[in-house]
């Protein structure tokens, strides 16, 4: 299995490759996967979102375990939204409360595909051929948006927040996603653990359907949706997500007052 990760230099600059021992073999991009000879240490720079999705499709009831749980019947194709690219942030980097929201706030540990090459119309095995990889991913919810207008339900708006879409550390290649397992903690307490084979439909199945529906690009992650318990986050508290091959995904909920100071002390710096 290989690892990718995104970096900014100290230049500013983003770089991706493949992380081996400390150091990334620098690439030039994901859908671009050819070596530019560059060797970096990682120490020497800024870890970031391993890539930067034009578009999230999240998906809604795809295990078996949950959908008993609500009693709501599998679906025959997969229920889903879509979050935009501005609520990505990457390991380490805060969840900051939006400033119009005082609402229950939710994490949802899941499993990320990364599409690695333009896909559209695709059979099973070109959906398959299709995946760059795995990367973890907390899908974030202000959870008391969604019914908050009877007539209609607001999921991309109570999903789609600035910071809303925690992915990292990390693109694993070759992933077995059929033996993996979704671990999330809150402040060290676990609250989810659950089988990724548990999934109503299979990445390959999800990028093959949904593929049918809209385009996807590279870069684009697909999040496979989560499974039995999900609960809020209070300001201050870190959600760690974590898939065994992959690594663990950490981010704190901050509130309003601690974003704008963080901001503000950036501006001074």
């Amino acid at each position: 299995m290989d690892t990718w990760m995104r970096f900014m230099s100290s230049d500013g600059g983003i770089v991706f490759g493949r992380v081996e021992g400390g150091y990334l073999h620098e690439y030039e991009s994901l859908d671009q996967c050819v070596p530019t000879g560059a060797v970096l240490s990682t120490r020497a720079m800024t870890q970031l979102a391993p890539c930067a999705p034009g578009k999230i499709v999240a998906l809604w009831n795809n295990y078996h375990a949950l959908a008993a749980k609500l009693d709501k019947p599998v679906p025959a194709h997969p229920l889903f939204l879509l979050k935009p690219a501005g609520s990505v942030v990457g390991a380490g980097e805060a969840i900051r409360r939006p400033a119009s929201y005082a609402g229950k706030i939710v994490y949802e540990g899941e499993l990320g595909i990364v599409i690695g090459r333009r896909c559209r119309h695709a059979s099973l095995a070109e959906a398959a051929a299709s995946i760059f990889g795995y990367t973890v991913v907390n899908d974030v919810t202000a959870a008391d948006l969604l019914n908050e207008n009877p007539h209609f339900p607001q999921w991309c708006r109570a999903k789609g927040f600035d910071t809303f879409c925690c992915l990292g550390p990390a693109i694993v290649s070759d992933f077995d996603w059929q033996s993996g397992r979704v671990v999330t903690t809150l402040d060290g307490v676990e609250r989810q653990n659950y089988p990724l084979a548990d999934m109503v439909f299979s990445p390959a199945e999800q990028v093959s359907l949904i593929s049918h529906d809209l385009t996807l690009e590279p870069g684009d992650v697909i999040a496979c949706g989560t499974s039995l318990g999900v609960g809020s986050i209070k300001e201050g508290a870190t959600v760690v997500v974590t898939i065994a091959g992959i690594g663990a995904l950490s981010n704190r909920l901050t509130g309003t007052q601690d974003a704008a100071a963080a901001v503000s002390t950036a501006s001074a710096a």
